[in-house]
């Protein structure tokens, strides 16, 4: 995610009549309309990121996922992993 896209969404969320376009141009109001689209299409294509993020278990049950594995010789955390890969594929 780019900085840019990210102060954004900051802003959106303090004003939401806001779109992206215009919360991008009030942090720098000489972008133009394909930076602006570059800018979406970053964006955009991150997607698949952000949803695993939200879908990963925090590191703390992570981390103790992991050390059952170890302790019990599984792999609950590699499938658990997995699981969110699959329902979130990185785009080609």
């Amino acid at each position: 995610m780019t900085i840019e896209r990210s102060l954004a969404e900051d802003i959106r969320s303090l004003n939401p009549s806001l779109n992206d376009a215009d919360a991008i141009r009030t942090l720098n109001p000489n972008l133009n309309e394909s930076e602006i689209i570059q800018l979406q299409a970053e964006y955009d294509a991150q997607e698949y990121a952000r949803n695993r993020q939200a879908e990963y278990p925090s590191v703390g049950d992570q981390l103790d996922m992991l050390m059952k594995d170890m302790k019990n010789n599984t792999t609950t955390h590699q499938e658990s992993c997995e699981a969110v890969k699959l329902k979130y594929p990185k785009p080609s």
